[in-house]
């Protein structure tokens, strides 16, 4: 009797188990490969991700300290902040000029505020121009008491006028419960400010005009009087145009003829 042996049966499992190690570890080097591409592929996004949330947060965060700054008074605290969000602020760019207006109000300087607050202006859309025009009638209207304290009461009631037009070029949208919640201060009812504005602006100008002197007529100056050496002269030529008179008729009454000269 026969023995069976199991030596090519063996031989055939062990290289089996080589040939399934082998794929294994070939597949294994393929899929990390991959991963490693993917990797590379993704690292852009994954960067462009992490921008984009580090400048939201560094948005909300120097908006909140130029806020904390400009309610302590800290006007120039309020201004630094604030020029840190003008980097890149693709979603507000108005919020960076709004701010740094606002904080240069409250520091009185009142000409570079407007011109950063016109500026937001131009960079708002929809409700945010209702805060933006807001903030920018009330510096001008301090312009205008900084020039009536001036002694110029015209210019004052020029820029009266100027904010007086802002204000009532507000849109009705601003009137909305939205646009209250887009206020730079929840504290403050936007529609309620933008009524006392107009009507304080209304006086502030009416006083100024009222109080401009009228224009002043031009006094009539008297006709030169003749002088006696001409009053002579002309006394002197009125006797001989009168004897001249005289002797023409007498010639006319002796029967000469002739023609009159003009005289």
């Amino acid at each position: 009797m026969t023995t069976v042996s199991t030596e090519p049966s063996a031989q055939s499992a062990s290289a089996d188990a080589s040939a399934a190690a082998s794929a294994l570890l070939a597949s294994n080097r393929k899929r990390r490969r991959i991963r490693r591409w993917i990797a590379i592929g993704t690292l852009p996004l994954t960067l462009a991700a992490l921008l984009f949330v580090g400048k939201l947060l560094s948005m909300y965060a120097f908006a909140h300290q130029a806020i904390s700054a400009y309610v302590v008074d800290d006007y120039a605290g309020s201004e630094a902040s604030a020029h840190g969000q003008e980097f890149l602020n693709w979603f507000e760019p108005f919020k960076a000029p709004f701010n740094i207006g606002t904080a240069l109000a409250g520091a009185e300087k009142l000409p570079e505020a407007r011109a950063e607050l016109e500026k937001a202006l131009e960079l708002a859309h929809g409700l945010e121009v209702c805060t933006v025009r807001i903030n920018l009638a009330l510096v001008i209207e301090r312009q205008g008491d900084a020039a009536v304290a001036d002694g110029d009461g015209a210019a004052g009631a020029e820029f009266y006028g100027e904010a007086l037009t802002i204000t009532s070029e507000t849109p009705e949208e601003c009137n909305s419960e939205d646009a209250q919640k887009q206020s730079s201060d929840p504290n403050r009812d936007m529609q309620q400010t933008k009524e006392d504005t107009e009507d304080r602006l209304k006086q502030k100008q009416q006083e100024q005009e009222q109080q401009q002197p009228e224009e002043e007529k031009p006094e009539e100056q008297p006709e030169p009087q003749p002088s006696e050496e001409k009053l002579d002269e002309l006394k002197e030529k009125l006797e001989q145009g009168q004897q001249e008179r005289d002797q023409r008729q007498d010639g006319e009454d002796g029967g000469g003829t002739g023609t009159d000269k003009p005289w």
